[in-house]
């Protein structure tokens, strides 16, 4: 049965297409835009007219794509920045009105439980592990074992807020990221918390800055990641050393570094920071990189998990 899967975050917009037989998925299109629907808006709650339009015009050419493939299973999520928008139901709405496809609006516990549905779905979880998705728009904790969650929680402190509140100039200078730090302790005051109580003894990242460090720490190496890897470590020590490098380029310098993606150089900054803060408290020697997250978590928990 083919299946189509739209995951419309605030940085990017995924459509996904499968042919589904059991727990085994086999990839027919993958695509992503960078509509950046959160640009000029997400700090306001509100979606700013050219990204209402960047967004239309991105679901349209989805809609095209669909009917190329003849798929009739498709489904649709919105998070952080339509989900918390005072005209993100008004986008929606033209969405179904243009291309008949209907998105359904999540909350941030069912993003973290289908993250975590998708992570389960892509490696075995022996022990206690942290799971960690930074979106533009929010970030998902979540800390659970194969059998069950033991706590989850969405942050509305995404890639895109932090970089409206903090990167402010261009290499980001020492005093901002100490403000940030600071900022994030009383923020994050809760998962430091289950971080203690329940112990983690790993970090699961599924999210585009994870694979991007993963492959900048690949090529940097001449290392190759096997085609069909739904999971890579990376070892703290590498990511230490990109995050250091990262903190003390520009844009430009930043864009020339091997493996950095475009649409990932002004949000990198702060969410390496935001992993560099959750490390402080996790005594691990190396970080996953997991490829499977929220698209692949609404594919094998066929309907959305209920509040």
């Amino acid at each position: 049965m083919r299946k189509a899967v739209i995951d419309l975050g605030t940085n990017t917009f995924h459509l996904f297409i499968v042919e589904q037989d059991g727990d085994q998925l086999n990839t027919l299109y993958k695509e992503k835009i960078a509509v950046k629907i959160g640009q000029n808006g997400i700090s306001k709650g509100k979606i700013a007219p050219e990204a209402m339009k960047r967004a239309l015009h991105a679901l349209e050419i989805f809609k095209t794509v669909i009917d190329q493939f003849g798929v009739k299973y498709v489904k649709g999520v919105a998070t952080s920045a339509i989900r918390n928008a005072s005209n993100g139901k008004d986008l929606l709405a033209e969405v179904k009105e243009r291309t008949d496809i209907e998105i359904e609006i999540i909350s941030g516990d069912q993003e973290a439980q289908l993250i975590f549905e998708g992570v389960k779905a892509a490696m075995t979880l022996t022990s206690n592990q942290l799971v960690m998705d930074i979106g533009g728009g929010s970030v998902e904790f979540i800390i659970g074992n194969q059998k069950e969650v033991l706590w989850k929680r969405s942050f509305e402190i995404g890639a895109q807020r932090l970089l409206d509140k903090f990167h402010q100039h261009d290499p980001m200078p020492p005093n901002d990221i100490e403000s940030m730090f600071k900022w994030l302790s009383t923020e994050l005051k809760a998962l430091n918390d289950a971080i203690d109580l329940y112990k983690p003894t790993g970090l699961i990242g599924c999210s585009g800055t994870f694979d991007t460090l993963a492959e900048i720490y690949l090529i940097g190496t001449a290392g190759r990641r096997p085609a069909d890897s739904k999971t890579f470590d990376l070892p703290i020590k590498a990511y230490h050393d990109i995050h250091r490098s990262l903190l003390i380029k520009d844009r430009e310098e930043r864009l020339s570094i091997p493996g950095m993606v475009s649409m990932r150089v002004d949000m990198i900054v702060v969410a390496s920071c935001l992993i560099s803060f959750v490390l402080e408290n996790l005594p691990i020697n190396h970080l996953t990189a997991c490829t499977y997250a929220l698209k692949e978590g609404v594919l094998f928990s066929e309907t959305i998990i209920p509040e």
